[in-house]
């Protein structure tokens, strides 16, 4: 029986890789001789290594590929196994220990060995909990059979699992199609009762011009044949003519200068809110007349700019972050100022040089201005220039590199104030912030970039 054990062994150590000490897994040969697994030998060729040398004998190898698998180790290893398999099921083959040339009686729990009685005599093992061997079998081979029906259980459970995901109960795909089919045809309804609204107040705007400028006309005519009447007739007319073309005169500002409508579209601040970027400023882009707070979020008009008549000056700030891809949209307060600017800025546009061109002359912009108590909103470029009912509270802009789409929105209202199209955007972009010009007289707040997690609603700014 120990030749048995000792041709046993000899096998093993041929069948065995050295790296892994188990047995070969697609065993492979190299120059020197020496085989290991496959997937030993490549995890142990890591790529970008200087030389690739035997792990066992430090031999440098010539070839840096992984040979082919050796089929006849292949065989060899599983041959091993299984004269393995049989020798150890026998009586002798469990009891022999092959150190000390006696049968192993005992089993050390905490090493995991076999051991004879000399071996529980030595110091190695005089500490750890010996068990018989048939005993210790008995009691690993009751908890083998409960890992196994325990895992019969779970294997059981996992294939009704997998059955109900082939077979569901509910079927989602069809429900969230259906929901998403819906929500399209109640945005459709929506978009159509919106453009109805913008027919019937174009309509409206229409109708009203007409009306007042029929009023003019008639007004014009009257004073014309009044005007070829006798002293005293005319007289009689003059006070009446005069209030009445005070008071058309008066309602033509209104007449003629368009107001900003707001047409909320529902679910569109949500929408854009999935490609919010965190901005912050750049205080070295500021100059004497605005300052950045500290946390970099904020920025606010100082002493130094001198407020005129129709000032138009810019002074902005730039993003620290500037783009030249992808989908972009922040926004920002400015329920504190009376005026502002918002936009980007790029520095290759194709736009006819003056001699006075500064950085705005480089941005795409919106403008908010108050005049005689009245706000308008102003684009540059662009015709925007309508007059608003009250200041807004916050601005969200949207940048869409690849088109070159710049749009600005009423968050609060959750309406477009107008969109900027086909851009021709050849460098990066970088988001422009303007908190002024300042009114004469007044100390305006601060303009403040809002962070990504904040969100704005009617009951939120009417608490404000």
């Amino acid at each position: 029986m120990a030749a048995t054990v000792k041709f046993l062994q000899d096998l093993q150590s041929e069948i065995t890789c050295s790296i892994c000490r188990g047995y070969f897994c697609e065993p492979v040969t190299i120059g020197c001789g020496h085989s290991f697994c496959q997937a030993c030998l490549s995890s142990s060729w890591r790529v970008g290594a200087p030389v690739f040398s035997c792990p066992e004998c430090r031999r440098v190898s010539h070839s840096r590929e992984i040979p082919l698998v050796n089929m006849r180790l292949v065989e060899l290893t599983e041959l091993g196994k299984e004269l393995s398999s049989k020798i150890l099921q026998s009586t002798e083959g469990q009891s022999q220990y092959v150190t000390h040339k006696k049968f192993c009686k005992l089993l050390c729990d905490e090493d995991q060995t076999a051991l004879c009685v000399t071996c529980w005599e030595t110091p190695d093992h005089g500490a750890h909990k010996i068990s018989p061997v048939q005993e210790a079998a008995h009691k690993y081979r009751r908890e083998l059979e409960h890992i196994g029906t325990c895992l019969g259980k779970h294997l059981e459970y996992d294939e009704q699992l997998l059955a109900q995901v082939k077979r569901p109960a509910v079927d989602w795909y069809w429900l969230i199609r259906a929901e998403f089919y819906q929500l399209c045809r109640l945005l459709m309804e929506e978009e159509n009762r919106c453009l109805d609204r913008i027919r019937q107040e174009q309509k409206a705007s229409q109708d009203r011009l007409s009306q007042h400028m029929q009023s003019l006309q008639d007004l014009m005519q009257e004073l014309q044949k009044v005007g070829h009447q006798a002293n005293m007739d005319m007289l009689q007319h003059a006070r009446q003519l005069l209030g009445r073309s005070e008071s058309i005169l008066a309602q033509r500002a209104k007449a003629v200068t368009p107001e900003l409508k707001e047409y909320p579209i529902p679910g569109l601040i949500e929408m854009l809110n999935r490609f919010r970027v965190d901005l912050t400023l750049d205080p070295t882009s500021a100059d004497s007349c605005v300052s950045v707070l500290w946390d970099l979020k904020s920025a606010k008009a100082e002493e130094d700019w001198q407020v005129e008549t129709e000032d138009t000056s810019c002074h902005p700030v730039l993003a620290r972050q500037a783009f030249r891809s992808g989908s972009q949209y922040w926004e920002v307060d400015v329920a504190q100022l009376p005026q502002w600017v918002l936009g980007i800025y790029t520095p290759y546009l194709r736009r006819k040089r003056t001699r006075n061109m500064d950085i705005c002359d480089f941005a795409f912009l919106l403008r908010c201005v108050k005049k005689e108590g009245d706000y308008y909103l102003q684009t540059y470029p662009g015709p925007l220039d309508h007059r608003m009912k009250g200041p807004l509270p916050r601005v969200g802009v949207y940048l869409e590199y690849s088109s070159g789409t710049l749009a600005f929105y009423n968050v609060l209202q959750s309406s477009l104030i107008y969109k900027f199209h086909s851009i021709p955007f050849t460098a990066p972009v970088t988001p422009i912030f303007s908190p002024g010009p300042p009114l004469l007289g007044t100390n305006p707040g601060p303009m403040t970039l809002c962070p990504v997690d904040s969100h704005l609603c009617a009951c939120c700014y009417s608490s404000q």
